[in-house]
């Protein structure tokens, strides 16, 4: 074959695969008869029909919508898909391999973007699926330096294009250290906000024709200076009051788009937290006082933070083989006094608005992110029938399922065989 042959083939077989994508992403579909979880004002939808096309929900309850194909959702439940939150998903396969990790490094600093080490194929997002996770944004483990790096948003369809974002906030880690005080870690950060905004005040009130290449802001000063427009919000992750408390008082003095991870003694402070519109991203699982900084840690605490008007996102921040039991965690937080509509907001439109997500969401106009589920998506025996991200159908076959298939097969080879 001449390599004009292969180069018309190859283009031929382009042309002819984009041509298949567009008409398959073009293919419109109705689900009818669905029990809706709008995740909106508009609350549960009964007998409802969604309507999905190039990826978009673009009707709900139409007169007669004209589509390519119908699912008759027979009554089951069809919720966003949930949006996970604060895990290496991606940058982890096994944890125990030092060769396969690659959340953390000792010289992570507020440049470090661990989105160039994602793998879309990691065996802990199909996994993850089963749980009805479609989004998660993902962060690094950090280093020596309280700047743990940037964190980027990823969808779970496992393409190789499902980095959705990156660079969408800074992360930062406070409070007890084994070696010194917390209060250098406190101070450091406090004084990389002075210095940067002083920096760029400066800057602006000098006439920059004249400034050469090397007066050009660091890569550094350029992230710090994002956070202090607002532009990306500052993620700091914290249990002890009074170090939020220090937070709240950044957060006035410097107009930062501030969220709080962990915040085990949240509850100690949550009038305030509420006043200052500070939202809390908590694991509703934590009920044991791991340290002098989490004395506080109770399953009612995200049920209490919901009551007295914090904005609260549930997660399970840190390892993401954990991922999968999310939505376990919002129905214990329900059983422990949480209102449901409020957990369900915690795993949707609430970590979508504080992350600034166009998702988490059934409505006109948004991302068909969606689930369908055989029942309550927060009992355990509920399964997943049907899951879409941006409107394409997603496999529910995870690793586990592979091997379960396998070890179970009858076969007369033994088991290293199979």
């Amino acid at each position: 074959m001449t390599l004009f042959t292969k180069s018309a083939l190859a283009l031929s077989l382009s042309i002819g695969l984009a041509f298949g994508a567009n008409a398959a992403q073009a293919d419109s579909l109705a689900i009818i008869n669905a029990t809706v979880h709008t995740a909106t004002e508009q609350g549960v939808l009964n007998n409802a029909t969604v309507v999905i096309e190039n990826g978009t929900i673009t009707a709900i309850n139409p007169d007669n919508p004209q589509v390519d194909s119908v699912i008759d959702a027979k009554a089951a439940t069809l919720t966003p898909g949930f949006i996970a939150a604060m895990n290496d998903m991606g940058l982890v396969e096994v944890g125990a391999v030092a060769t396969s990790r690659d959340a953390r490094d000792k010289e992570a600093d507020i440049g470090f973007d661990p989105s160039f080490a994602f793998n879309p194929l990691a065996s802990t997002i199909p996994f993850a699926r089963k749980g009805g996770i479609t989004r998660n944004i993902v962060t690094s483990g950090g280093g020596e330096s309280i700047f743990a790096g940037q964190t980027f948003v990823a969808d779970l369809s496992g393409d190789f294009d499902s980095v959705i974002a990156n660079n969408t906030g800074l992360y930062v880690e406070l409070g007890a250290t084994d070696d010194g005080s917390r209060a250098m870690g406190m101070q450091q950060l406090i004084y990389q906000l002075e210095d940067t905004q002083k920096t760029f005040t400066k800057a602006k009130k000098t006439n920059n024709s004249d400034k050469h290449d090397s007066d050009d802001p660091s890569r550094e000063d350029s992230i710090i200076s994002a956070v202090l427009a607002g532009d990306i919000p500052l993620i700091v992750a914290v249990d002890r009051a009074s170090d939020i408390i220090h937070l709240i008082k950044l957060k006035q003095d410097f107009e930062l788009d501030l969220i709080i991870v962990n915040g085990a003694d949240a509850v100690l402070v949550a009038e305030p937290l509420a006043q200052a519109n500070i939202p809390v991203v908590i694991d509703a699982m934590r009920n044991l006082p791991e340290s002098f900084d989490s004395l506080h840690n109770s399953l009612e605490n995200a049920g209490k933070l919901a009551k007295a008007g914090v904005k609260v996102a549930i997660a399970l921040p840190g390892d993401s083989h954990s991922v999968y039991a999310l939505r376990y965690s919002a129905g214990n937080a329900v059983a422990n006094g949480m209102d449901y509509n409020d957990a369900l907001a915690a795993l949707t439109a609430n970590i979508a608005d504080i992350f600034h997500l166009d998702s988490g969401r059934i409505a006109v106009g948004k991302p068909a992110d969606l689930v369908l589920w055989s029942g309550d998506p927060f009992e355990f025996s509920t399964r997943i029938e049907k899951m879409w991200i941006a409107g394409e159908e997603q496999s529910l076959q995870s690793r586990q399922d592979e091997l379960r298939d396998r070890y179970l097969k009858k076969t007369d080879m033994p088991a290293a065989y199979r």
